[in-house]
């Protein structure tokens, strides 16, 4: 039988009428004679309850015993999505991501994944058995309980199709996929019914949390279509592909020049200031906070005066205290002036492929912030976007006015009717 791998959010399975709703969606896929995986995440504010709980106990807890603990949200899910399916008369074994034979690093708390031997899961759905996966974890090559950070489950999912050889990879959750803008923010954001990897890397890596940004790249890397979906509705959703339409070989002549508007507000700017301009300083600065596990973004480095430059990057907010211990021990090697931390900012960023061929999109999209006296503290641009640094207070008035400058509103966008059969 075909293999589908299905992955349900944490508001999917929110209480006990949620884990209902979705242990009826994954028996009617099982009833159209599909083998049926489904990767689970915690419920609700699981993880957050258990982050306050270590947080009662210590402000700097181990971080083996974080993902000891992080861990149980996820099991917790399965075992109860599974036996919502067996009250239904269908046979389900849920199983820890170790179980799952998910192999990572031993990176607690940001594992990466190594491998996949999904022997056991394979074994139990030739066996007639819907198999639920515990979603957001791994065992190392050390044998530890391991995390695999934000958006883990997604990332679990991805790489199972991948492992299962299943045709696609279905993401629920709590919107109907995709959109233009963060529809809360904006009222007319329209749904994309078709991206390419490329865009979604790039909106996943600007601050898009509909799909996690390792999942889209797992997922572009093995060719495996992902297709964003509504936990609570049936309505098509998003799918995200190498840039066809999975469903359909007549391509579009021209793809739009801007697909959507992104933002976030979880992320920190970082200034090393007065660093001896000479070789091999960067390379010391971005080590230092590699080895401390920081992701850095949007680099900049000032003409050098005197001797000295002052070095810019932005970092993920939850990366702060780990940068700034390793900051700390790097400004004092290099004799460098002092290093900031300034949380109070906001990325904004326009994707889309078509600006590759439409130029002035920059120039359109600085003079828009300008005319809202909005400042740029600092710029980085792709192929297929351009992000700019401004204060925090200002990001919901920037995301709606370039959300209308560049038509993406739902009244500017044509929806061609879709039927894509069934897979």
């Amino acid at each position: 039988m075909p293999v589908v791998v299905q992955k349900y959010g944490g508001t999917s399975v929110a209480d006990a009428a949620r884990i209902a709703n979705v242990a009826r969606r994954i028996v009617a896929t099982f009833e159209q004679r599909n083998s049926v995986c489904a990767v689970v995440s915690a419920r609700g504010d699981t993880t957050d309850e258990l982050l306050a709980l270590a947080r009662e106990i210590t402000p700097d807890p181990p971080e083996r015993e974080m993902d000891m603990l992080l861990s149980a949200g996820e099991r917790i899910s399965c075992a109860l999505l599974a036996m919502a399916i067996h009250r239904l008369g269908y046979d389900a074994v849920s199983l820890t991501g170790s179980q799952a034979g998910i192999v990572t690093d031993t990176v607690h708390t940001k594992a990466r994944i190594l491998g996949i031997h999904p022997a056991r899961v394979s074994e139990a759905m030739e066996g007639g058995k819907i198999v639920l996966v515990a979603g957001f974890q791994g065992v190392s090559t050390d044998r530890d309980v391991t995390t695999l950070g934000r958006g883990g489950s997604d990332t679990t999912a991805v790489a199972l199709a991948h492992a299962l050889g299943a045709a696609v990879c279905e993401i629920y959750t709590d919107v109907d996929g995709v959109y233009t803008a963060n529809p809360s923010l904006v009222a007319k954001a329209s749904k994309i019914d078709h991206i390419s990897y490329d865009e979604m890397l790039e909106m996943a890596a600007s601050g898009a949390q509909v799909l996690a940004l390792r999942s889209v790249e797992y997922a572009r890397k093995y060719g495996i279509p992902i297709h964003v979906r509504s936990s609570f509705t049936d309505a098509e959703g998003t799918w995200v592909t190498d840039g066809g339409d999975p469903m359909d070989t007549d391509q579009q002549l021209e793809q739009p020049i801007i697909r959507a508007v992104t933002y976030t507000t979880d992320e920190a700017k970082v200034v090393v200031r007065g660093v001896p301009d000479r070789p091999g300083v960067a390379a010391l600065v971005f080590s230092a906070l590699a080895a401390a596990h920081v992701n850095v973004d949007t680099i900049i480095q000032n003409t050098s005066e005197s001797g000295h430059s002052d070095i810019s990057c932005t970092i993920p907010a939850e990366d702060i205290p780990a940068a700034d211990k390793a900051l700390r021990d790097v400004t004092r090697e290099l004799a460098a002036r002092d290093y900031d931390i300034e949380p109070s900012i906001a990325k904004i960023s326009l994707i889309g492929a078509g600006m590759r061929t439409h130029p002035g999109v920059a120039a359109k999209m600085f003079q828009t912030l300008a005319d809202l006296g909005i400042n740029l503290d600092m710029i980085s641009t792709s192929p297929i976007k351009i992000s700019c640094v401004i204060a925090k207070e200002h990001v919901d008035l920037a995301v709606r006015e370039l959300h209308k400058v560049f038509e993406l509103d739902d009244d500017a966008v044509f929806h061609e009717p879709v039927d894509r059969g069934t897979y």
